[in-house]
């Protein structure tokens, strides 16, 4: 048999098994459109946290999810899926709104960029909002708009409690951020803060995550 062909199975094999068992399956569904931490996870699914850790091992394994270190509470780590190994196992109209918020702490960069992209993709109005807004929208993340055919030139930072209504979808798109704000029914993408390296490149990597991101959650959100 060939080697790669036989590499190809293997991985393939690998795959299904992850997915052939519920609890993990239900995991992979929860992360589908956020990511989550260990515990968020458990507390959703009733999952004990010893078993909660042997799903999430075997589901590293096949290539299905990573983690990631919280850039707000360092001791706290998120589960994220790779959409890659997915491709086509995307759902559609699982969510209901009015209007989709962007949130992040500063309200100058990640939720700028993700609310520029869910405009121009869905007919879902889209906006962003800060847990503590920056005085203005960061230079790179107005060169990077302006790169990929956006515009932020007349987008301002906002406090999210002036921006967010009961009717409206919440993402956060930073850890920080989803850790300050109130217990609520949201949904998180631990996506990293480029203003923290501050380079062009950091904001693109940004910009590929959320615009992934968002192509992911475009189908699955239905107007109110």
């Amino acid at each position: 048999m060939n080697a790669d062909w036989s590499s190809g199975l293997v991985a393939r094999a690998r795959l299904h098994a992850a997915l052939g068992e519920p609890a993990r399956l239900a995991i992979v569904d929860r992360l589908l459109l956020g990511d989550a931490s260990p515990g968020e996870v458990g507390r959703e699914l009733g999952l004990p946290s010893n078993l909660l850790a042997h799903h999430v091992k075997l589901l590293d394994r096949a290539g299905l999810v990573e983690r990631s270190r919280s850039e707000g509470d360092a001791r706290r780590t998120y589960l994220r899926l790779r959409t890659a190994a997915l491709s086509g196992l995307v759902p559609s109209g699982v969510r209901r709104a009015s209007r989709v918020v962007f949130v992040c702490s500063r309200n100058s960069a990640r939720s700028q960029l993700a609310a520029a992209l869910w405009t121009v993709r869905s007919e879902v109005p889209a906006a962003s909002a800060g847990t503590r807004p920056a005085e203005r929208v960061h230079p790179l993340a107005v060169a990077t708009a302006k790169a990929h055919g956006l515009s932020l030139g007349r987008a301002r930072p906002r406090h999210v409690g002036r921006v967010v209504r009961p009717e409206d979808l919440v993402v956060a798109v930073c850890d920080t951020a989803h850790e300050e704000l109130d217990p609520a029914d949201r949904l998180h993408w631990s996506v990293p803060d480029p203003a923290a390296v501050g380079t062009g490149a950091a904001f693109d990597a940004a910009y590929r995550d959320l615009a992934d991101r968002v192509e992911r959650l475009v189908p699955a959100v239905r107007a109110a």
